[in-house]
């Protein structure tokens, strides 16, 4: 065994015996039952009223994967126009089809309607 592997393997083993050490003690001091009101989900100081279980409808969701989409395709526009001049004419190209490529599918959602609120 290579010399230069002891301080690893000895900061490795420091490193196991200090989280079982600091595992041990926090079973020991934090174990206390939970009383009633622990038990309760907290949400924003008041208690929580209604059904459990909540209706989303399918249509936020839609938005919302349509607005990482295309906000992440605008990102894209940033370095493009930082490095325009030096992208010459062919930058300029592959830009417009690009932009012509996202247009066509926000056109697309728009005709299917998904971004309609309902």
């Amino acid at each position: 065994m290579n010399v230069y592997y002891i301080p690893v393997l000895l900061y490795l083993l420091l490193i196991v015996v200090m989280m079982g050490s600091i595992l041990f003690i926090s079973s020991l001091v934090g174990k206390k039952p939970l009383t009633d009101i622990q038990k309760i989900p907290y949400e924003c100081g008041l208690d929580p009223a209604g059904p459990k279980e909540a209706y989303v409808p399918i249509k936020f969701y839609v938005i919302a994967m349509l607005f990482i989409v295309f906000d992440i395709e605008v990102v894209f526009f940033y370095p493009w126009l930082i490095v325009y001049k030096d992208l010459g004419i062919v930058g300029f190209i592959e830009m417009v089809i690009f932009f012509t490529v996202l247009l066509i599918g926000l056109f697309y959602v728009i005709k299917k309607g998904a971004l309609k609120w309902e």
